[in-house]
């Protein structure tokens, strides 16, 4: 049950009635939310005033005739005509407290819906390149990736996970050659990695199990002799380890796509004479790069997408001043492969560093689909890693990095995951290894699964003295639900019925922080109303000499259970029944 959506639907009705045509106005300029501050109202919508110049009249009057048509709904307490011509709603408090029943009777299936429509949702999200263990910064968009999948699931699209492999570009060749100088090392040759080698000390155990498995067979041997199976012995052993960090964080892939499949494919050719077939690809010549000085830069005719034909800045070249492919070539191949596989919708999750790519994407993708499969790109910022008080530099290449396995068995997978999405994607995100781990207020994680935890021990404890059934919730559906007056009580119910609109407008905006951060108020409000309840006796969740107002007060925290253990499982996170120091 959506109470807000219901109310929505019928304030739309009653435009209707005052003269506007929903076929012939786009309405999704109207709004109806909460206010910043309570003094204007519980709800409050601009109707009126988008609506005016449509009716050829003034915002104020669209707002007389606005309230005219709703005043009688039975619902309503109050309405005020405010400013140019907001409304402001104050509802009676059966509106908000009986959606409390509802909530209780539908359980995990509270604000769920078929919205996506079973469309076909292709999310490529982490695809960090197989040359190493996983990092904190690669966690925060694993953990996006997987909670914005699970969000459209809950909103009823089909999500296809897929993780692309980089397996056939320049940095494989140098992890080859860096797990070749491992295998020497182990065999007890003395070695030397520079900056142009992966230093990470991960790679020592792939060079054991070369030399374990070939002996000195490659010593003093040609590139050309072990370098293919060198780097299909690192990438296996990669992508195994990549596995294994993703299952710490509870994220699993459908798909492992390979670049070196699409490349042996023939995929990229094939692309790009489909491209050349659309007039999409020629000869051209690049204007200087921004900022060059132009002695140093030589015009040069090579073949080019016309990409700025659907939105990007300058043509993208798909073949480098040796014959070989760009990165961009093998980018066209792969999106052409996703919009041949028949998705209704793309998603990618990018690194901050891969910003530059998104323009280029997006044209491909409109491209290659001829405009009819809309495509997604949502940047993760960087991950600042603060341990024993100070900032952790972060290079692979250099081996310093903090592994996400690290992290996770530092402070547990609930806490990693709930701390990325705490930060809006785009949004640089400091892990403090300290902080997280906190159990006070100011970490939201403690806070939200302390308030789930308060609950399941109030229930209990009701349990204990008999006063509702064990796992029972039908005792507390049948509450006198009425009992319910004061305005902690009213507030905590409004914050329950707004969860069906906030997980809407996370699905359709594609951003799962906004469930994180809808959960910490939830849980501000909890522990609020819980301190009163220290303070004021008739706000005491359990008294044993008012059992139906017992009843009343369990159930409205039994519905903000509900709603905690539901956004706790859109973001991957387990509830807690009960605290431990």
């Amino acid at each position: 049950m959506n109470v807000i959506g219901a109310f929505n639907d019928t304030m739309m009705a009653a435009l209707a009635t005052c003269g506007v045509d929903r076929k012939d106005l786009t309405l999704s300029a109207v709004s109806l939310e909460r206010p910043k501050s309570a003094v204007h109202g519980e709800l409050a919508t601009n109707a009126a005033i988008v609506c005016a110049k449509y009716l050829n009249r003034t915002p104020r009057e669209v707002a007389e005739q606005l309230k005219i048509q709703l005043e009688t709904d039975e619902r309503i307490k109050s309405i005020e005509i405010a400013g140019p011509g907001f409304l402001n709603f104050v509802f009676k408090p059966g509106f908000w407290t009986e959606n409390l029943r509802a909530t209780i009777s539908l359980g995990q299936g509270y604000g769920r819906s078929q919205k996506g429509e079973g469309r076909r949702v292709l999310l490529e999200f982490v695809s960090a390149n197989p040359t190493g263990p996983l990092h904190v910064g690669h966690a925060r968009g694993a953990i996006f990736g997987d909670a914005l999948a699970r969000l459209l699931e809950f909103t009823g699209y089909q999500v296809f996970r897929e993780y692309y492999l980089n397996d056939g570009g320049a940095q494989v060749d140098t992890l080859g050659r860096s797990v070749y100088l491992r295998y020497l090392e182990a065999i007890g040759y003395k070695v030397e990695l520079t900056n142009e080698h992966y230093g990470g000390t991960y790679l020592k155990e792939v060079g054991e199990s070369l030399a374990g498995r070939f002996g000195e067979k490659f010593v003093n041997q040609p590139e050309s002799v072990w370098l293919a199976e060198f780097k299909r012995f690192a990438i296996d052993r990669m992508v195994a380890c990549i596995r294994q960090d993703l299952a710490q964080l509870n994220v699993q892939m459908d798909t492992f796509f390979s670049e070196t499949t699409l490349i042996d494919s023939g995929a990229i050719e094939q692309t790009l004479d489909e491209l050349r077939r659309r007039g999409l690809i020629y000869e051209g010549v690049l204007p200087p790069p921004k900022g060059a000085i132009q002695e140093d830069w030589e015009p040069r005719e090579q073949a080019l997408f016309r990409s700025t034909l659907h939105g990007d800045d300058v043509d993208r070249p798909v073949l480098k001043a040796d014959g070989s492919w760009t990165y961009f070539a093998a980018d066209l191949a792969y999106h052409y492969n996703k919009v041949t596989r028949g998705f209704d919708e793309l998603i990618n999750v990018f690194g901050a560093d891969h910003g530059g790519y998104v323009k280029r994407i997006r044209a491909a993708v409109s491209a290659l689909s001829e405009g009819k499969t809309p495509i997604d790109i949502k940047l993760t910022q960087l991950v600042r890693v603060i341990k024993d008080g100070g900032a952790q530099k972060m290079s692979k290449r250099a081996g310093e990095f903090v592994q996400l396995r690290e992290a996770v068995e530092a402070v547990g997978t609930d806490v990693t995951r709930f701390t990325m999405l705490m930060r809006k994607n785009d949004a640089q995100l400091d892990f403090d290894f300290d902080k997280v781990r906190e159990q006070s207020k100011d970490n939201p994680v403690f806070y939200v699964q302390y308030a789930h935890a308060r609950i399941c021990s109030a229930l209990a404890y009701a349990v204990e003295l008999g006063m509702i059934v064990d796992s029972d919730d039908n005792s507390l559906k049948m509450a006198d639900l009425s009992l319910l007056i004061h305005p902690a009580q009213i507030a905590l119910a409004r914050r329950v019925s707004e969860w069906p609109r906030i997980v809407d407008q996370a699905s359709r905006h594609h951003e799962p922080h906004r469930i994180a951060f809808y959960l910490n108020e939830l849980a501000s409000d909890l522990h609020s109303y819980w301190t009163l309840g220290n303070r004021e006796k008739q706000l005491r969740l359990i008294q044993e000499e008012d059992a139906e107002g017992t009843k009343a007060r369990l159930t409205l925290v039994r519905a903000v259970a509900v709603v905690i253990s539901t956004g706790l499982g859109i973001l991957g996170v387990k509830p807690m029944t009960e605290m431990r120091d």
